[in-house]
């Protein structure tokens, strides 16, 4: 856990959050400010700061990020009707937590391009 990231915190139980979901790797809750009827954050519990800080070890933990998204997606209901992951990498792109997270959101027709 790095002592300052708001999501080590949120996964050490440190600070709430409404969790969905966790295992070994991954930790699953809902966003605090949603983008959509189902907008939650599928994060690794191993602190990885952007997509930049990624190492060659991590390629199958970002595998598993997509294989999640896909079993909550069906779990939840919104498979079939479509639903997005996104990753914002550095602040350019909208990151505002340094900790490697990945947006699962569905429950609303998305539109092309997103930003």
């Amino acid at each position: 856990m790095t002592d300052n990231c708001l999501f080590c915190k949120i996964i050490a139980g440190a600070i709430p959050g409404k969790i969905v979901h966790q295992d070994e790797e991954l930790v699953v809750f809902e966003d605090i400010a949603p983008q959509a009827p189902f907008h939650y954050l599928i994060v690794p519990r191993k602190h990885i700061p952007t997509t930049l800080d990624m190492a060659e070890v991590d390629e199958a933990l970002i595998g598993r990020v997509f294989r999640l998204a896909a079993r909550l997606a069906r779990q939840m209901g919104f498979a079939e009707e479509g639903f997005r992951v996104v990753n914002n990498c550095n602040a350019g792109a909208g990151q505002t937590v340094w900790h490697l997270h990945f947006h699962l959101l569905g429950g609303r027709k998305m539109t092309w391009p997103p930003g």
